[in-house]
Formats: structure tokens, C-alpha cells, sequence
């Protein structure tokens, strides 16, 4: 590679990076609980201990996930906190860069994905703007700027998979000689650079580690690579190659799952591998469909037009018939239609299906697409010192508009309060007397995993208690048992007037009384029922009064989280304080 060549990419990743820092700290709305709690709190409870406050869903007690995600988030809290030790700044900036750690971090990852998504593309599409139009597709998707900087392990996932097709030896898929002496960058060939090949078989194995479903795309790129499988002049690898790939991935496999091992070994204080967890636990608990369950084609219908957004019609010629104007590069994208095409299909025979399960397509999608978007929207100039015209310029106006409002109105204001609210009780907390700090500070009655939890209350001496919704792994499937079972979230909103009662306030085990109960404001008419009208409220010889609210959104799917997201604080009958 030319010194122009490292500058140029250097410019470009130090642009992509300001772009996700700028993004990852605009986007101040909850999305999906995963996002904390399979990442964010293991992540804290790594960094702080065991004593401080961090919620360990099920899937953790059970080694479902990989620690390797959370170590990494993990690092982060720790360098924030040392850091910040030195720095003359207050207990409240102190913990919003602690709690901002993990954002910084991922907005990094994010950047480094969009940056190999647009190498990738440079090396598909050396001679003309196409590459810049699979930047253009990845900087402006309404989904990216959504999902890339939340702390999910999909995200991480995603960068790993475009991490690992770039470093992929394309060339052994094209079965063209002629294609390294006319196309110099595409010579990554695995006799000739095996550090390309194993860059990309450990970035696709920690991708595999981190979500098995991953597999999918691996398995069919090699198998498309091996048999040559519906692309333009076959030619069948040679022994060698097969060797060299079976070496490298033996070797470059060993040694993350070695790395994997040791983590989960240290994570968890005993050995283990969450990968066969995952599948143990699907395959004979089907707990999958206790998280919902979507028609076969949610992924056709619903998560390719959510991921793809504007660029959908791009998206949808491309993957009939892939713009391709050589054989090499008919190859490459044919493969690539290929991995799309079996993953959606084989994602769409689970019960359990979400949109973020197949964002590792996105850059892929967006590759695919930028030679259709491009000739859409630009005339090739004349001369390659030239820029492209533009054309249909009200369209792409229109194009970019609506994913700047969708994404604007994702990240800004719908479900916003979950995090407002958990900042709000962080500060209230820090401000509370002495006296009041061991007694319990909020109850959360709204549906479990609403809201962040120590990853955002922060402070592990904060006591607090939400409703849970824990599988029932008791249950055989099919069983009238597992059919009838209602968690305890569940069952507050069945009968609410009966659970307070009978459940949360009474009994040896009872909740003990709140300074602030936090929910939806759906919910305050049954609060005033309780503690005015039951006796069990009565003797608890509180009213609960509204001090902070905030809004939540225009719609929600869940009837359940309508509405504005309010604190009431409990206060004696005979006095009334604000918050």
C-alpha cells in the first residue's frame, strides 16, 4: 500500500470516528434491554465486584453468553474510573463518564466497521465511485446510527463479520487467472499474504463465539469458496489452498478458543463453553418462543426494509440480480447474495426473530447495493480526475431526509425517559440525606427491564428493586405448566391490586417500603386503589404523590409502557415534601 493510500484511509477512519463519537453520545434512547443487560452489567459487576448492584440475567448464571464482550466493556469502566480519579471534577461528572465509558468504546467499533465496510468496497470496486457510495449507504442508514453505537454484542458482531470479509481472500473465489496481474489490489491471495487469512478467520471465529448464529455466513462463503457453487468460471481450489486453509483454521481457531475459554474460565470460575450452553438450552428448553414469536416471514417482510430503509429497492435488485460488470466481481457478490439469502432463511425457522439478529447483513446489503445507488444518483464523468454528477437530486434529498428524521427522531425522542429517569434517581440519590440511604430507594413497577440498571444507577449502595420475568426453566415444553406460567411482572399486571397485596407488601418476604415507586402512568390509579383503599395500603400509612415525569414517545407496541414515565414519592399521609 502507497503512503497516499495509509493517508487517505487515515483520513478516513479519523472522520468516521469523529462522526460515531459525535453519534454515540447523541443517541440519549433505550431501545432494547439486551443492550444493559447482557453487556453493560456483567461489564459492571466485572469492573466493581460482586457486591456491586449489577443484575445478572438468567442467561449469565447459566453461561449462555461469552464473557468476551463484557471484558472489553469491562476495560473500559475501569480506565474511565482510575482516569477520572486525577482529574479535578465532581462525584457527578466523575459517574457520567464512568457511565459514558462503554459508548466511547463502541462508537470506536462502530467507526471501524464503517471504515472496512468502505475498504471492502474499495477493493470490489477500485475503478469507480461505487465505494463511496457503500459509505455513503452505511454513513446515512437510519438503522446504523440507531443501532452501531448501543452496546449490543450484535454490534460487535457486525464489525467483526466486515472486518473478517475484508481480510477474506476473495480471489480464491474467483477462479479467474488473469485476476491479480489486472487487479493488483484484490491479490490477497492466501499463499501469498496467510496474515490476511488469519486476520479474518480470528475476527469471523470471535464473531461466532459472540453470536453462533454467525456461523451461517461463514459456513456459506467456504462452501460457496470449496465447491464454486452458482459463480462464473469455476476453477476448483487446488490441494494446497485446501491445505493452507485447513491449517490456518485449525491454528487461527485454536487460539481463539483458547482466549475464549480462559475468559469464560475467569469470568465464570469454572470451565465452561457458552456456545454449546446456547444450543443446549434452545434445542431442549425451547425458551426462544417464551420471548415472543414472529411469522416466518418477519425477516422478508419487516427486517430487511427496517435495516435497509431507503435503500431497500437497491437492496432488492441487488440480491435478485447482482450489478456486476466482471466475472471477479460477479463472484464476490454473488457469494456475498448467497451468505444473505441463507442466513434470512435459516433465521427465519426460529420462533424467535429480531431485526438486530441480522444486522451483520447490513454492510454486506450496503455493498450490494452502492453500484445500483450510484448510477441512480450520479452520471460517470468524462474522466477519472473528474467527480460525478448528480442526478435525481430530489430523490436523494428526499432519501437522506428521511433517514436523517428517522434517526432523529429514534435517538432523540422515542423512549427517551428510561434513561432520563435512571439519571434522575442517580442524582436524587446523591442528594439524599444520610440518613436515608439504606432504606430502599425506588421500586420499579413496570415491566422488567425497562429501564438501565447499575450500569446507569451507578452507585452499588443504592438500594432498588424492579419486577422480574425470569423463564420458566423448571418447565418441560408443551406442558400445561410451562403454557400457564406468569412471571412476576406478569402477574402485577394481571391483578395489580392483588399482588401489592398479597405478593409484594405482605407476607415474611415483603418488599419493604420505597421512598419512590417508578412506571408508566398507566399505573397510578392502581397505586392511590391500594395505598388508599386496601388494607394492607392503609397500614403501610403512605400516599404516593407524582414529583418528576417525563415523555416517552408518540407510540409504543407494549400497551404496557404507554404514556409518560413517572416518580411518585411515598410520603406519611399527614405531610406532603417534593422530591
Amino acid at each position: 500500500m502507497s503512503v497516499t493510500s495509509i493517508k487517505k484511509s487515515f483520513v478516513f477512519l479519523r472522520a468516521i470516528i469523529i462522526i460515531r463519537l459525535i453519534n454515540a453520545f447523541w443517541v440519549t434512547t433505550f431501545f432494547q434491554p439486551d443492550e444493559y443487560f447482557q453487556a453493560l452489567e456483567p461489564a459492571w459487576g466485572l469492573a466493581f465486584g460482586a457486591r456491586s448492584g449489577a443484575w445478572l440475567t438468567w442467561e449469565w448464571r447459566h453461561q449462555l453468553r461469552s464473557s468476551l464482550h463484557p471484558v472489553i466493556l469491562s476495560a473500559a469502566y475501569l480506565v474511565a474510573d482510575y482516569g477520572t480519579r486525577y482529574l479535578p471534577i465532581g462525584s457527578t461528572a466523575k459517574t457520567a463518564v464512568i457511565v459514558g465509558a462503554p459508548r466511547f468504546v463502541q462508537a470506536i467499533i462502530a467507526a471501524l466497521g464503517d471504515f472496512f465496510t468502505w475498504k471492502l468496497a474499495m477493493k470490489i470496486y477500485p475503478d469507480s465511485n461505487d465505494s463511496s457510495f457503500a459509505l455513503f449507504l452505511q454513513l446515512f442508514s437510519a438503522w446504523q446510527w440507531y443501532c452501531s453505537i448501543r452496546t449490543f454484542s450484535n454490534s460487535l458482531e457486525t464489525t467483526l463479520t466486515i472486518t473478517a470479509l475484508y481480510y477474506f481472500p476473495w480471489q480464491d473465489l474467483l477462479g479467474v487467472a488473469r485476476t491479480i496481474k489486472e487487479n493488483p489490489k484484490m491479490a490477497n491471495s492466501i499463499d501469498q499474504r496467510p496474515r490476511a487469512l488469519r486476520l479474518s478467520i480470528i475476527c469471523a471465529a470471535f464473531a461466532v463465539l459472540l453470536r453462533p448464529t454467525n456461523v451461517l455466513i461463514w459456513a456459506t462463503i467456504i462452501f460457496v469458496s470449496v465447491t464454486r457453487l452458482c459463480l462464473k468460471g469455476p476453477s476448483p481450489l487446488t490441494l494446497a489452498k485446501v491445505v493452507v486453509l485447513l491449517r490456518e483454521a485449525v491454528l487461527c481457531g485454536t487460539v481463539v478458543l483458547g482466549v475464549s475459554l480462559i475468559s469464560d474460565r475467569l469470568y465464570f470460575g469454572f470451565w465452561t463453553f457458552p456456545p454449546y450452553n446456547w444450543l443446549y438450552f434452545n434445542i431442549s428448553k425451547s425458551l426462544a418462543v417464551f420471548y415472543g414469536r414472529n411469522p416466518w416471514h418477519y425477516y422478508i417482510l419487516q427486517g430487511i426494509p427496517l435495516l435497509s430503509t431507503t435503500s431497500l429497492p437497491f437492496v432488492l435488485m441487488t440480491l435478485y440480480k447482482p450489478s456486476a460488470s466482471t466475472e471477479e466481481r460477479y463472484n464476490i457478490l454473488r457469494t456475498m447474495t448467497l451468505a444473505v439469502g441463507v442466513t434470512i432463511t435459516a433465521l427465519s425457522l426460529i420462533s424467535h426473530k429480531e431485526v438486530r439478529f441480522i444486522y451483520p447483513l447490513l454492510p454486506m446489503l450496503n455493498i450490494l447495493a452502492a453500484p445500483l445507488a450510484a448510477r441512480f444518483f450520479t452520471i460517470p464523468p468524462p474522466t477519472t480526475s473528474q467527480p460525478p454528477r448528480l442526478k435525481n437530486k430530489m430523490w436523494l434529498y428526499l432519501a437522506v431526509g428521511i433517514n436523517v428524521l428517522l434517526a432523529g427522531y429514534l435517538s432523540l425522542v422515542h423512549q427517551r425517559a428510561p434513561l432520563e429517569i435512571v439519571s434522575h434517581l442517580r442524582k436524587s440519590y446523591q442528594e439524599s440525606p444520610a440518613a436515608q440511604k439504606d432504606d430502599l430507594h425506588v421500586l420499579f413497577l413496570m415491566p422488567c427491564h425497562s429501564t438501565p440498571w447499575r450500569s446507569h444507577l451507578a452507585h452499588d449502595s443504592m438500594n432498588a428493586y424492579a419486577l422480574t420475568c425470569e423463564p420458566p426453566l423448571h418447565t418441560a415444553p408443551d406442558t400445561p405448566e410451562r403454557d400457564l406460567y406468569r412471571d412476576e411482572a406478569d402477574r402485577f399486571y394481571d391483578d395489580p391490586i392483588k399482588f401489592l397485596s398479597t405478593e409484594l407488601f405482605a407476607g415474611e418476604g415483603r418488599s419493604p417500603l420505597p421512598r419512590y415507586i417508578a412506571g408508566f402512568e398507566g399505573i397510578e390509579p392502581w397505586l392511590h386503589e391500594f395505598f388508599d383503599s386496601t388494607p394492607t395500603g392503609r397500614n403501610l400509612g403512605v400516599t404516593v404523590k407524582p414529583v418528576w415525569s417525563a415523555f416517552n414517545g408518540f407510540f409504543n407496541e407494549d400497551w404496557r409502557r404507554a404514556g409518560r414515565m413517572v416518580i411518585w414519592e411515598t410520603t406519611p399521609v399527614e405531610r406532603h415534601a417534593d422530591l
